[in-house]
Protein backbone atom coordinates (compact mmCIF):
# COMPACT_ATOMS: atom_id res chain seq x y z
CA UNK A 1 0.00 0.00 0.00
CA UNK A 2 1.36 3.39 -1.04
CA UNK A 3 0.41 6.77 0.37
CA UNK A 4 -1.15 8.59 -2.56
CA UNK A 5 0.20 11.60 -4.34
CA UNK A 6 -1.98 14.30 -5.87
CA UNK A 7 -4.74 14.62 -3.27
CA UNK A 8 -5.97 17.33 -0.94
CA UNK A 9 -7.72 17.21 2.42
CA UNK A 10 -11.24 18.64 2.71
CA UNK A 11 -13.62 19.26 5.60
CA UNK A 12 -15.19 16.41 7.58
CA UNK A 13 -12.39 13.96 6.79
CA UNK A 14 -13.03 13.98 3.06
CA UNK A 15 -10.29 14.06 0.44
CA UNK A 16 -10.23 15.09 -3.21
CA UNK A 17 -8.14 12.92 -5.51
CA UNK A 18 -6.38 15.01 -8.14
CA UNK A 19 -4.72 12.17 -10.00
CA UNK A 20 -7.23 11.92 -12.84
CA UNK A 21 -9.82 14.27 -14.26
CA UNK A 22 -12.72 12.76 -12.32
CA UNK A 23 -11.38 14.58 -9.23
CA UNK A 24 -13.26 12.19 -6.95
CA UNK A 25 -14.31 13.51 -3.54
CA UNK A 26 -13.97 10.52 -1.23
CA UNK A 27 -15.40 10.21 2.27
CA UNK A 28 -13.67 8.32 5.08
CA UNK A 29 -13.51 4.58 4.44
CA UNK A 30 -14.57 4.85 0.80
CA UNK A 31 -12.84 4.59 -2.57
CA UNK A 32 -12.90 6.58 -5.76
CA UNK A 33 -14.34 5.56 -9.11
CA UNK A 34 -11.29 3.39 -9.81
CA UNK A 35 -11.94 1.33 -6.61
CA UNK A 36 -8.22 1.18 -5.79
CA UNK A 37 -7.69 4.50 -4.01
CA UNK A 38 -9.12 4.70 -0.48
CA UNK A 39 -9.56 7.39 2.15
CA UNK A 40 -8.23 6.17 5.50
CA UNK A 41 -8.49 8.70 8.32
CA UNK A 42 -8.30 11.63 5.91
CA UNK A 43 -5.30 10.27 3.98
CA UNK A 44 -5.61 8.79 0.51
CA UNK A 45 -3.87 5.49 -0.19
CA UNK A 46 -3.17 3.61 -3.41
CA UNK A 47 -4.14 0.02 -2.64
CA UNK A 48 -3.13 -1.76 -5.85
CA UNK A 49 0.24 -0.13 -6.51
CA UNK A 50 2.99 -2.74 -6.66
CA UNK A 51 0.59 -5.69 -6.66
CA UNK A 52 0.94 -7.02 -10.18
CA UNK A 53 -1.70 -9.09 -11.96
CA UNK A 54 0.19 -9.29 -15.24
CA UNK A 55 3.84 -9.44 -16.34
CA UNK A 56 4.80 -10.26 -19.92
CA UNK A 57 7.47 -9.54 -22.48
CA UNK A 58 5.61 -8.10 -25.46
CA UNK A 59 6.82 -6.74 -28.77
CA UNK A 60 6.55 -2.97 -28.51
CA UNK A 61 4.42 -3.20 -31.67
CA UNK A 62 1.70 -4.90 -29.59
CA UNK A 63 1.09 -1.79 -27.47
CA UNK A 64 0.67 -0.61 -30.29
CA UNK A 65 3.67 1.66 -30.77
CA UNK A 66 5.05 1.56 -34.30
CA UNK A 67 7.44 4.50 -34.07
CA UNK A 68 9.22 3.54 -30.85
CA UNK A 69 12.28 1.27 -31.15
CA UNK A 70 10.77 -1.22 -33.62
CA UNK A 71 11.51 -4.88 -33.09
CA UNK A 72 12.33 -4.49 -29.39
CA UNK A 73 10.71 -6.00 -26.31
CA UNK A 74 8.58 -4.06 -23.83
CA UNK A 75 8.40 -5.50 -20.31
CA UNK A 76 4.68 -5.11 -19.74
CA UNK A 77 3.10 -4.88 -16.28
CA UNK A 78 -0.29 -4.16 -14.75
CA UNK A 79 -2.03 -3.72 -11.44
CA UNK A 80 -5.82 -3.89 -11.11
CA UNK A 81 -8.22 -1.02 -11.51
CA UNK A 82 -9.44 1.56 -14.00
CA UNK A 83 -11.07 4.98 -13.85
CA UNK A 84 -13.21 4.30 -16.93
CA UNK A 85 -16.13 1.88 -17.27
CA UNK A 86 -15.89 1.03 -20.96
CA UNK A 87 -18.66 -1.26 -22.14
CA UNK A 88 -16.25 -2.82 -24.64
CA UNK A 89 -13.32 -3.35 -22.24
CA UNK A 90 -11.02 -6.12 -23.48
CA UNK A 91 -9.34 -6.57 -20.08
CA UNK A 92 -12.40 -6.29 -17.85
CA UNK A 93 -11.35 -9.25 -15.71
CA UNK A 94 -8.49 -7.19 -14.27
CA UNK A 95 -9.63 -3.65 -14.95
CA UNK A 96 -12.96 -4.24 -13.17
CA UNK A 97 -11.68 -6.86 -10.75
CA UNK A 98 -13.93 -6.22 -7.73
CA UNK A 99 -17.50 -6.32 -8.94
CA UNK A 100 -18.55 -8.14 -5.75
CA UNK A 101 -16.98 -5.50 -3.51
CA UNK A 102 -14.82 -7.95 -1.60
CA UNK A 103 -12.14 -5.31 -1.12
CA UNK A 104 -9.39 -7.78 -2.04
CA UNK A 105 -6.45 -6.71 -4.20
CA UNK A 106 -5.50 -9.66 -6.43
CA UNK A 107 -1.97 -10.15 -7.67
CA UNK A 108 1.58 -10.58 -6.46
CA UNK A 109 3.71 -7.99 -4.69
CA UNK A 110 6.74 -7.12 -6.85
CA UNK A 111 9.12 -4.29 -6.03
CA UNK A 112 9.93 -1.62 -8.59
CA UNK A 113 13.57 -2.63 -8.49
CA UNK A 114 12.68 -6.23 -9.29
CA UNK A 115 10.57 -5.17 -12.28
CA UNK A 116 13.51 -3.22 -13.68
CA UNK A 117 15.85 -6.17 -13.10
CA UNK A 118 13.46 -8.50 -14.92
CA UNK A 119 13.21 -6.08 -17.83
CA UNK A 120 16.99 -5.95 -18.09
CA UNK A 121 17.33 -9.73 -17.73
CA UNK A 122 14.90 -10.29 -20.61
CA UNK A 123 16.77 -7.80 -22.85
CA UNK A 124 13.81 -5.43 -23.08
CA UNK A 125 14.35 -1.84 -24.16
CA UNK A 126 11.36 -0.44 -22.31
CA UNK A 127 8.85 -0.95 -19.52
CA UNK A 128 5.20 -0.61 -20.56
CA UNK A 129 2.55 0.21 -17.97
CA UNK A 130 -0.41 -1.36 -19.70
CA UNK A 131 -3.40 -3.76 -19.80
CA UNK A 132 -5.28 -1.65 -17.20
CA UNK A 133 -5.08 2.12 -16.63
CA UNK A 134 -1.65 3.07 -15.24
CA UNK A 135 -2.94 6.38 -13.93
CA UNK A 136 -4.76 4.66 -11.05
CA UNK A 137 -1.59 2.89 -9.82
CA UNK A 138 0.47 5.97 -10.53
CA UNK A 139 2.69 5.89 -7.45
CA UNK A 140 4.19 2.55 -8.45
CA UNK A 141 4.56 3.68 -12.06
CA UNK A 142 6.41 6.78 -10.93
CA UNK A 143 8.76 4.86 -8.65
CA UNK A 144 9.46 2.21 -11.27
CA UNK A 145 9.91 4.72 -14.10
CA UNK A 146 12.54 6.64 -12.16
CA UNK A 147 14.56 3.50 -11.47
CA UNK A 148 14.02 2.29 -15.03
CA UNK A 149 15.25 5.53 -16.59
CA UNK A 150 18.39 5.43 -14.46
CA UNK A 151 19.02 1.93 -15.84
CA UNK A 152 18.78 3.18 -19.42
CA UNK A 153 15.29 1.86 -20.20
CA UNK A 154 12.44 3.76 -21.79
CA UNK A 155 9.04 4.08 -20.09
CA UNK A 156 5.73 3.76 -21.93
CA UNK A 157 2.14 4.42 -20.85
CA UNK A 158 -0.78 2.70 -22.56
CA UNK A 159 -3.53 4.95 -21.32
CA UNK A 160 -6.95 6.54 -21.70
CA UNK A 161 -5.40 10.00 -21.36
CA UNK A 162 -7.42 11.10 -18.31
CA UNK A 163 -4.43 12.01 -16.13
CA UNK A 164 -4.24 15.51 -14.62
CA UNK A 165 -1.53 17.99 -15.50
CA UNK A 166 -0.34 17.83 -11.87
CA UNK A 167 0.33 14.10 -12.05
CA UNK A 168 1.74 14.17 -15.57
CA UNK A 169 4.22 16.86 -14.59
CA UNK A 170 5.60 14.51 -11.93
CA UNK A 171 6.30 11.60 -14.29
CA UNK A 172 6.99 13.40 -17.58
CA UNK A 173 10.77 13.67 -16.99
CA UNK A 174 10.99 9.84 -17.11
CA UNK A 175 8.02 9.03 -19.39
CA UNK A 176 9.13 8.77 -22.99
CA UNK A 177 6.12 7.60 -24.98
CA UNK A 178 2.40 6.91 -24.71
CA UNK A 179 -0.24 5.23 -26.79
CA UNK A 180 -3.44 7.07 -25.91
CA UNK A 181 -6.92 5.82 -26.72
CA UNK A 182 -9.10 8.44 -28.36
CA UNK A 183 -12.18 6.27 -28.25
CA UNK A 184 -14.69 8.54 -29.96
CA UNK A 185 -15.37 12.18 -30.64
CA UNK A 186 -18.64 13.12 -28.94
CA UNK A 187 -19.40 13.81 -25.31
CA UNK A 188 -22.41 11.49 -25.59
CA UNK A 189 -20.23 8.56 -26.63
CA UNK A 190 -17.70 9.10 -23.84
CA UNK A 191 -20.36 9.57 -21.17
CA UNK A 192 -22.47 6.55 -22.12
CA UNK A 193 -19.82 4.07 -23.26
CA UNK A 194 -16.81 5.03 -21.10
CA UNK A 195 -18.14 6.93 -18.08
CA UNK A 196 -15.92 9.94 -18.81
CA UNK A 197 -15.80 13.24 -20.70
CA UNK A 198 -14.33 13.81 -24.14
CA UNK A 199 -13.04 17.23 -23.11
CA UNK A 200 -11.00 15.69 -20.29
CA UNK A 201 -9.39 13.22 -22.69
CA UNK A 202 -8.55 15.90 -25.25
CA UNK A 203 -7.08 18.14 -22.56
CA UNK A 204 -5.03 15.22 -21.27
CA UNK A 205 -3.67 14.44 -24.74
CA UNK A 206 -2.71 18.09 -25.15
CA UNK A 207 -0.77 17.89 -21.87
CA UNK A 208 1.22 14.89 -23.13
CA UNK A 209 2.05 16.78 -26.31
CA UNK A 210 3.05 19.94 -24.45
CA UNK A 211 5.53 17.99 -22.33
CA UNK A 212 7.29 16.48 -25.33
CA UNK A 213 6.20 12.88 -24.73
CA UNK A 214 6.00 10.86 -27.95
CA UNK A 215 2.32 10.11 -28.70
CA UNK A 216 0.54 7.55 -30.84
CA UNK A 217 -3.26 7.50 -30.92
CA UNK A 218 -5.51 4.43 -31.08
CA UNK A 219 -9.21 4.33 -31.98
CA UNK A 220 -11.27 1.15 -31.79
CA UNK A 221 -14.00 1.55 -34.41
CA UNK A 222 -17.28 0.20 -32.98
CA UNK A 223 -20.29 -0.29 -35.27
CA UNK A 224 -23.15 2.04 -34.42
CA UNK A 225 -21.17 3.83 -31.72
CA UNK A 226 -18.26 5.83 -33.14
CA UNK A 227 -18.02 4.74 -36.77
CA UNK A 228 -19.92 7.58 -38.42
CA UNK A 229 -17.74 9.73 -40.68
CA UNK A 230 -18.20 12.83 -38.50
CA UNK A 231 -16.57 11.23 -35.45
CA UNK A 232 -13.72 9.68 -37.40
CA UNK A 233 -13.10 12.94 -39.25
CA UNK A 234 -13.16 14.79 -35.92
CA UNK A 235 -10.47 12.51 -34.52
CA UNK A 236 -8.32 12.82 -37.64
CA UNK A 237 -8.66 16.60 -37.63
CA UNK A 238 -7.73 16.81 -33.93
CA UNK A 239 -4.62 14.69 -34.50
CA UNK A 240 -3.55 16.70 -37.53
CA UNK A 241 -4.16 20.17 -36.12
CA UNK A 242 -3.18 19.72 -32.47
CA UNK A 243 -0.66 16.88 -32.42
CA UNK A 244 0.80 17.08 -35.90
CA UNK A 245 0.30 15.14 -39.10
CA UNK A 246 3.27 12.88 -38.29
CA UNK A 247 1.49 11.49 -35.22
CA UNK A 248 0.65 7.83 -35.90
CA UNK A 249 -3.04 6.88 -35.77
CA UNK A 250 -3.89 3.22 -35.12
CA UNK A 251 -7.40 2.35 -36.27
CA UNK A 252 -8.47 -1.01 -34.83
CA UNK A 253 -11.29 -3.35 -35.71
CA UNK A 254 -13.80 -4.16 -32.97
CA UNK A 255 -14.90 -7.68 -32.06
CA UNK A 256 -17.74 -8.37 -29.59
CA UNK A 257 -16.68 -8.51 -25.93
CA UNK A 258 -17.64 -7.60 -22.35
CA UNK A 259 -20.96 -5.73 -22.40
CA UNK A 260 -21.01 -5.25 -26.15
CA UNK A 261 -21.49 -8.84 -27.28
CA UNK A 262 -24.60 -7.76 -29.20
CA UNK A 263 -22.51 -5.60 -31.53
CA UNK A 264 -21.14 -7.14 -34.76
CA UNK A 265 -17.47 -6.95 -35.74
CA UNK A 266 -16.51 -3.75 -37.48
CA UNK A 267 -17.36 -3.94 -41.19
CA UNK A 268 -14.37 -3.50 -43.47
CA UNK A 269 -16.15 -0.54 -45.07
CA UNK A 270 -16.02 1.29 -41.74
CA UNK A 271 -12.29 0.68 -41.51
CA UNK A 272 -11.93 2.25 -44.94
CA UNK A 273 -13.96 5.27 -43.80
CA UNK A 274 -11.40 5.77 -41.02
CA UNK A 275 -8.52 5.59 -43.48
CA UNK A 276 -10.24 8.11 -45.72
CA UNK A 277 -10.68 10.47 -42.76
CA UNK A 278 -6.98 10.22 -41.93
CA UNK A 279 -6.00 10.80 -45.54
CA UNK A 280 -8.40 13.74 -45.78
CA UNK A 281 -6.61 15.55 -42.96
CA UNK A 282 -3.13 14.69 -44.17
CA UNK A 283 -2.06 12.15 -41.56
CA UNK A 284 1.18 10.57 -42.72
CA UNK A 285 1.13 7.36 -40.68
CA UNK A 286 -2.20 5.53 -40.44
CA UNK A 287 -2.24 1.90 -39.34
CA UNK A 288 -4.97 -0.73 -39.11
CA UNK A 289 -5.19 -3.21 -36.25
CA UNK A 290 -7.12 -6.48 -35.75
CA UNK A 291 -7.46 -6.91 -39.49
CA UNK A 292 -5.70 -9.20 -41.93
CA UNK A 293 -4.04 -7.51 -44.85
CA UNK A 294 -4.57 -3.97 -43.57
CA UNK A 295 -2.12 -1.11 -43.41
CA UNK A 296 0.72 -2.17 -41.14
CA UNK A 297 3.89 -0.96 -42.85
CA UNK A 298 5.58 2.40 -42.32
CA UNK A 299 5.91 4.10 -45.69
CA UNK A 300 8.12 7.13 -46.27
CA UNK A 301 5.78 10.09 -46.87
CA UNK A 302 8.40 11.66 -49.15
CA UNK A 303 9.49 8.94 -51.56
CA UNK A 304 7.01 6.12 -50.86
CA UNK A 305 9.67 3.56 -49.96
CA UNK A 306 9.11 0.91 -47.29
CA UNK A 307 10.76 2.15 -44.08
CA UNK A 308 9.51 -0.53 -41.65
CA UNK A 309 7.85 -3.73 -42.81
CA UNK A 310 5.63 -5.68 -40.42
CA UNK A 311 3.70 -8.92 -40.32
CA UNK A 312 1.42 -8.70 -37.31
CA UNK A 313 3.61 -7.82 -34.35
CA UNK A 314 6.77 -9.01 -36.12
CA UNK A 315 9.10 -6.55 -37.80
CA UNK A 316 10.23 -8.01 -41.13
CA UNK A 317 12.33 -5.18 -42.53
CA UNK A 318 13.87 -1.91 -41.42
CA UNK A 319 15.12 0.52 -44.05
CA UNK A 320 16.33 3.38 -41.86
CA UNK A 321 19.56 5.17 -41.01
CA UNK A 322 19.81 7.54 -38.05
CA UNK A 323 16.03 7.85 -37.84
CA UNK A 324 15.64 8.68 -41.53
CA UNK A 325 14.33 6.86 -44.58
CA UNK A 326 17.11 4.69 -45.96
CA UNK A 327 16.07 5.51 -49.50
CA UNK A 328 15.69 9.30 -49.57
CA UNK A 329 16.94 10.49 -46.19
CA UNK A 330 13.69 12.06 -44.96
CA UNK A 331 13.53 12.10 -41.18
CA UNK A 332 10.80 9.81 -39.83
CA UNK A 333 9.17 11.03 -36.62
CA UNK A 334 9.55 8.71 -33.63
CA UNK A 335 11.94 7.32 -31.03
CA UNK A 336 14.44 5.08 -32.74
CA UNK A 337 16.87 4.36 -29.92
Amino acid sequence: MYKAVCFESLDNGKVRCNLCRHHCIIVEGSRGICKVRENRNGILYSLSSGILVAEHVDPVEKKPLYHVMPGTGAYSIASVGCNFHCLHCQNAQIAKYDDRNTGAMPGTQVSSREVVNRALDTKCSSIAYTYTEPTVWFEYCLETARISAEAGLFNIFITNGYITSEALSMISPVLHAANIDLKGFTEQFYNRVCGARLKGVLDGIREYKKRGIWIEITTLVIPGENDEPEQLQGIAKFISEELGAETPWHVSRFFPCHQMTNHPPTPLDSMEVALEAGDQFGLKYIYQGNISGGREHTICPSCGAFVIGRNGYRVTRINMKDGACGSCGKQIAGIWG
